[in-house]
């Protein structure tokens, strides 16, 4: 039987187009691909260019609020008639925990702050505190801390920091102690008071208040507030230490340098 050379000359053409449009279309498909996956990759190497968003301290990544923990601290009441008091609790992934009380009139911004913070495999033991007290005491302003002197408590020396370049009457203050063993960091700031001989005495009077409710099976935290509680005094007695010693008073020098 033999082809019919007239049929092969009419559908050659047909099938050629076709092919033909089959090859333009996948190429134009190819080049629309590879035009997104270049855009894909500017835009990644853009993005890794941009500065990190510094919206909070290093210290908060990964901290979560940690409802169904139980309070393992307390303070006794500072001025009920005035102040209303709110306790969180923070878990980091890596262990830490955060004890965190806020003081303030009721429906306003806090006044003062007190943290207990229990490292885990979180903590940085180089990384100055300073910088998030800082955030603490003013999320929005940022203002760099300095050093304003000492006060002693039932925890031994504290260290104070204020606001830098802050009038007296105007700072609020900042405080922070380190304890190696059990490692233990106890930080917070306090606005309470006229005057930063009576900052200093309400900070000092925050922390002979502060009692453990629960050692949560770490015997050495108990060791340590049960030794704590040998050195308790009033807050009268603080107030009166703060005005008769001259490393507290309003004459205390700005010391600078590291903590």
């Amino acid at each position: 039987m033999q082809s019919n050379p007239e049929y092969h000359a009419r559908i050659h053409p047909a099938l050629t187009s076709f092919a033909d449009e089959c090859c333009a279309t996948l190429a134009r498909l190819i080049a629309y691909l590879g035009a997104l996956a270049l855009l894909g990759i500017v835009g990644l190497h853009i993005w890794h260019q941009l500065p990190a968003a510094d919206t909070e301290p290093a210290g908060k990544a990964g901290w979560s609020m940690a409802s169904r923990s139980g309070p393992q601290f307390a303070v006794s009441s500072l001025d009920s008639s005035e102040k209303s008091e709110t306790y969180d609790i923070f878990r980091h992934p890596e262990g830490g925990r955060k004890d965190i009380f806020h003081w303030g009139p009721p429906g306003e911004n806090p006044v003062a702050e007190l943290e207990i913070y229990r490292p885990g495999g979180e903590f940085n033991a180089s990384e100055p505190p300073d910088t998030e007290i800082a955030f603490r005491m003013d999320p929005d302003g940022r203002r760099d801390l300095e050093a304003a002197g000492v006060i002693d408590s039932k925890f031994g020396a504290v260290t104070l920091l204020r606001p830098t370049g802050t009038p007296d009457a105007k700072s609020c203050l900042g405080f922070f102690k380190r304890v190696g063993d059990p490692v233990l960091q106890i930080s917070g700031w306090s606005c309470q008071g006229s005057g930063l001989p009576a900052r200093r005495a309400a900070i000092g009077c925050i922390l002979n208040r502060l009692t453990m409710l629960a050692s949560g099976n770490e015997p050495k935290l108990a060791e340590l507030f049960a030794r704590a509680e040998l050195k308790r005094s009033s807050c009268a007695n603080a107030a009166t230490a703060v005005s008769a010693d001259w490393i507290m008073g309003t004459e205390n020098p700005r010391l600078r340098g590291p903590f």
